[in-house]
């Protein structure tokens, strides 16, 4: 018996430690422009467990830092894609995309056109 209980007290430790409080990852968000940049990063940030969130508008790469014993990446995109971007795993509801400003719609060639445009004449 004491055997037992010594096994499943070192197997509880092993679980226990397994779920890294600094995790990182990164996820590719669709988004346009520095209102999707602060809509994503917020959605990303008002994750309970969330540390960092940067997005990059040129790579549309998400850069996360999360503790894994309060949250996971499934819950972080559901977050995401609630306020209206697709990622590579959940696209967005029609509903959710069309909440986003004019300017944001990400979907839309001219957008993405006009904000190609945009960054050429900034450079």
């Amino acid at each position: 018996m004491k055997k037992v209980l010594l096994l499943s007290m070192m197997l509880f430790g092993v679980t226990s430690f397994a779920q890294n409080k600094n995790a990182k990852a990164s996820l590719e968000v669709d988004g346009v422009c520095l209102m999707c940049k602060e809509r994503i990063e917020k959605a990303s940030i008002k994750t309970k467990g969330v540390k960092s969130a940067v997005w990059d508008v040129k790579t549309h790469e998400l850069k996360l830092i999360f503790d894994e014993r309060k949250t996971d990446l499934d819950t972080i995109i559901k977050n995401i894609v609630a306020v209206g971007h697709d990622t590579k795993e959940l696209k967005a509801t029609d509903e959710a995309y069309n909440s986003v400003h004019p300017c944001c719609k990400y979907r839309d060639e001219d957008v993405k056109k006009d904000h190609e445009n945009e960054t050429k004449t900034k450079n």
